[in-house]
């Protein structure tokens, strides 16, 4: 038997650990946020989360909730009565077609509910070919369950982003458990058409290859209420899973509650996979997200227009700048995605402009070997802040 490490031996990592887990890293900005700390007076464009704080009448729901003592199991691990029912009429209504409670499994955040449709399907030895540039999460995430996380790059011409179907379906292979896609998309705000979403079903009837589809952003649609959606046209048996969450549109990213719309055939498997891996949604969580479903129009309207405006501010005070490239505006989302002519690498643009602009930028490598020449600013911000931090760079980058 081998000893103990020592304490100073701890730091390094213990045998017999999953190579999966072993070298896993977290992606992030670590080196751009410790720099901005010490600038100070930094306006941090960087991160994928809105400044508003989640409205009264859904911290209301759940307040009330407590009050009344909701601190117990949920019994159903697949989700609270009335939040399922919500749920249910929700996408319904939606989406114009029936989607039934027994669709609908409600998970501590959306990446749960992601980690949950990969757990479903993935075995070592599979592969799930993933749309990039991609939030990426998605990527890790393949990883830690043991499958090849399989990166397809969206076409940068044109002045957009756009998918080539056939290569997309020639990247799939005998191993392929799953397309996934996000759409409107983290970083890039492209957004899948009807037409590319029934030939993704279409591939998926043909070869028994899972659909995967983050909606996350599908409320965040410029061009109407919802951005297309796989669930408009699938059927109950079809193999499409559906992630979503209350993040985004909902202003709730710290309540960390999201949905998974699944086959009811694969109901019975979630709600025992939920039990094992987190046992349910906190009710009282459910309760607020109850509220939000129900009552919450008048505010996903609301940070839909936050973000058109915002988006709007970004792209005239982005033009100003030389040598930027600014693909179309995104028909969804909440980020613009631009690159500088000349830099292969963003990192070091986003560097000086945390320097010289004090504004802080995610660079796109974050998102893939797609996206290295790209940068993303997250426009879910005070009109005011993002004003000045365009004033900024302007300044510094003429």
């Amino acid at each position: 038997m081998k000893p103990h490490s020592s304490a100073a031996g701890s730091r390094h990592a213990f045998d017999g650990i999953r190579a999966q887990i072993r070298d896993l890293h977290t992606e992030n900005i670590a080196s751009l946020a410790v720099r901005a700390r010490e600038l100070g007076d930094v306006i941090a464009l960087w991160y994928g989360e809105g400044d508003m704080v989640t409205p009264a009448f859904i911290r209301d729901a759940a307040k009330t909730a407590l009050d009344q003592g909701l601190t117990f199991y949920v019994p159903d691990m697949r989700g609270h009565g009335p939040l399922n029912e919500a749920l249910s009429d929700y996408q319904t209504k939606l989406h114009g077609r029936s989607i039934p409670i027994a669709r609908t499994t409600v998970t501590p955040g959306g990446m749960q509910a992601l980690y949950l449709a990969l757990e479903l399907l993935v075995d070592v030895g599979t592969n799930v070919v993933y749309v990039a540039p991609q939030w990426p999460n998605i990527h890790n995430a393949i990883h830690v369950i043991g499958g090849e996380p399989r990166p397809f790059s969206l076409e940068f011409r044109d002045n957009d982003w756009r998918l080539d179907l056939d290569r997309l379906f020639a990247t799939c292979d005998a191993r392929t458990r799953a397309i996934f896609l996000s759409t409107p998309s983290n970083p890039t705000g492209w957004t899948a058409s009807e037409d590319e979403m029934r030939a993704l079903l279409d591939f998926s009837r043909r070869t028994g290859v899972w659909i995967i589809s983050d909606e996350v952003y599908g409320r965040l649609y410029f061009d109407g209420p919802v951005a297309p959606s796989i669930l408009r046209i699938a059927e109950d048996g079809d193999r499409v899973l559906s992630v979503n969450s209350f993040s985004k549109a909902w202003a709730m990213t710290g309540w960390r509650i999201g949905w998974l719309t699944h086959p009811s055939g694969v109901a019975d498997q979630l709600g025992a996979m939920t039990q094992y891996v987190n046992s349910g949604t906190a009710a009282v969580i459910q309760a607020g997200a109850t509220a939000a479903i129900r009552d919450g129009e008048p505010l996903v309207e609301e940070i839909r227009q936050k973000l058109r405006t915002g988006l709007d501010l970004a792209y005239d005070g982005l033009s100003r700048i030389p040598g930027v490239v600014l693909p179309d505006k995104p028909r969804g989302g909440m980020y613009a995605f631009f690159a500088l002519e000349g830099e292969s690498d963003a990192r070091h643009a986003c560097s000086r402009i945390l320097e010289t602009a004090r504004v802080g930028l995610a660079p796109g490598h974050l998102f893939g070997n797609a996206g290295n020449a790209f940068i993303r600013m997250c426009v879910f911000r005070d009109h005011k802040q993002i004003a000045t931090a365009l004033e900024r760079m302007v300044a510094a980058m003429n």
